[in-house]
């Protein structure tokens, strides 16, 4: 996968973003309209999400679109 670490950072932001909140995957799912297995896959970066699902993540978690694609890259182990 091309941006496999940048995939895996993004999920493991969303399901910190989710869990703060005490939400769910089926939660988080339902207040962004998009489907549970949509949000597995992203949180296990099995799914690379377009900016409408991105767009409404945002507006489900009441956060700016910034504000959700903005997080740490995780470190590879690699220089």
């Amino acid at each position: 996968m091309k941006n496999e670490a940048v995939l895996q950072a993004f999920g493991a932001h969303l399901r910190q973003l989710r869990e703060q909140r005490g939400w769910s995957q089926q939660a988080l799912a339902d207040v962004a309209d998009v489907s549970k297995p949509t949000i597995y896959r992203i949180e296990t970066a099995r799914y690379s999400a377009t900016l409408d699902v991105l767009a409404s993540l945002a507006q489900g978690l009441e956060i700016s679109l910034g504000e959700l694609v903005t997080f740490a890259p995780i470190a590879t182990g690699t220089t």
